[in-house]
């Protein structure tokens, strides 16, 4: 939720539906002060990853209501978000998100990996979606990686 508060912030604050990546850059980095600007630039980098947000000729654009997002006064985003999730890690925080147990999760996910003989991110969206959980965008990433592999 706090890379989702981060980025929300420069199009909350400056009340526009795409910023130019500089100005995203400026308000993270010299408006808030949260950043310096290569950090400011890598969560621009992270967000799209995670499909927060998408690169268009107009700029930086997000893919969800920036103003439905709570952005608490005294918020301050960690470094910990400049990280790239892996798409293991993304599909198993959407399986957690859902309710379902962590360690539950991981050892079905392990189970279906070794029976399966599949990457644990190929298995990892196997079991969300025989749990109903929508993980669309990980698993065309899961998919790419198991054509990179052969």
């Amino acid at each position: 939720m706090s890379l989702r508060s981060a980025v929300a912030a420069p199009f909350v604050g400056r009340g526009e539906p795409s910023l130019a990546e500089s100005e995203f850059v400026v308000a993270l980095s010299l408006d808030r002060n949260w950043f310096s600007p290569d950090q400011a630039t890598r969560l621009a980098d992270v967000a799209v990853g995670e499909g927060l947000l998408d690169r268009t000729d107009d700029g930086l654009v997000p893919t969800f209501d920036p103003e439905a997002v709570t952005i608490p006064e005294e918020f301050v985003p960690s470094e910990e978000l400049l990280q790239q999730r892996s798409t293991f890690e993304r599909v198993l925080d959407a399986v957690v998100a859902e309710g379902i147990e962590k360690r539950e999760a991981v050892a079905a996910i392990n189970r279906l990996q070794g029976s399966l003989g599949v990457t644990v991110e190929a298995a990892a969206v196997l079991y969300a979606r025989r749990h109903e959980v929508d993980v669309s965008d990980a698993a065309e990433r899961a998919l790419d990686d198991l054509d990179a592999g052969q």
